[in-house]
């Protein structure tokens, strides 16, 4: 095992708290193994074993990355989602094949997949724009993580006021997806995009608004007016017959 992670790992036991532990779990439905740490705590620490590593090559990087990931431990992906987006001035096309496989195969809660993704693969897609094809085709995946990917890598992007046609494609694509995982990823997406775009975002949710799940059309019209929310929600609801 490479000795910074034997360091950090002694750091982030002896900054591990049952109580916080606990209650970590209460924000998941699947099951997690944490350190019981808040997140800042993390970030600062992985911000100053940045200052270690950050001169060693990307690949050397990358596979301090996997190390940390192979433990399942929650706080330990922050770290990498960290590291990860520190490299952002770094990335290569390449460095797709190494994002899609730890998405794909350590990934295993929201939180994991929003950290890594929003700033991993956000930057990424900001540096390689042709690459929003990938997304469009992680909406078939099997795996939940890698559908809300999809969606939740644009986050970032759509709050810059761009992607907003890819965005409204990976919903289409995802629009029915039976997963509330996945139904609130597109539907943040959706509400981030509102930000630049309430009216095309508005438009696309009333066309849809038959078969949108309700999470995820909760999610498209948080930031829109009273008004709007209202009849966004006004569903037409079919006669009873007598």
């Amino acid at each position: 095992m490479d000795p910074v992670i034997v360091r950090i790992r002694q750091e982030l036991k002896s900054l591990a708290d049952a109580k916080t532990r606990s209650t970590s779990q209460r924000f998941f439905k699947e099951e997690i193994s944490c350190y019981g740490i808040k997140t800042p705590v993390v970030t600062t620490l992985a911000k100053k074993y940045w200052k270690e590593i950050q001169s060693q090559k990307k690949e050397e990087i990358f596979a301090l990355c996997e190390e940390l990931y192979r433990s399942g431990q929650l706080e330990e992906s922050v770290i990498v989602s960290t590291w990860a987006y520190a490299l952002s001035g770094r990335y290569e096309e390449r460095d797709l094949a190494v994002f899609r496989r730890w998405i794909d195969t350590y990934i295993t809660n929201w939180a994991s997949c929003d950290g890594f993704c929003n700033h991993t693969m956000g930057a990424f897609i900001e540096q390689y724009p042709r690459y929003t094809a990938e997304l469009k085709q992680w909406t078939q995946s099997k795996n939940r993580w890698m559908r809300r990917a999809a969606a939740v890598s644009l986050i970032v992007p759509a709050k810059h006021g761009t992607f907003l046609a890819e965005a409204i494609e990976i919903a289409d694509l995802l629009l029915t997806d039976s997963d509330d995982m996945v139904q609130k990823g597109y539907g943040w997406l959706l509400k981030e995009a509102s930000r630049h775009y309430q009216g095309e975002v508005f438009e696309y949710v009333m066309r849809n608004r038959r078969v949108m799940p309700r999470t995820a059309l909760r999610y498209a019209i948080e930031l829109m007016p009273k008004e709007r929310k209202d009849e966004a929600m006004n569903r037409v609801r079919t006669p009873i017959k007598k």
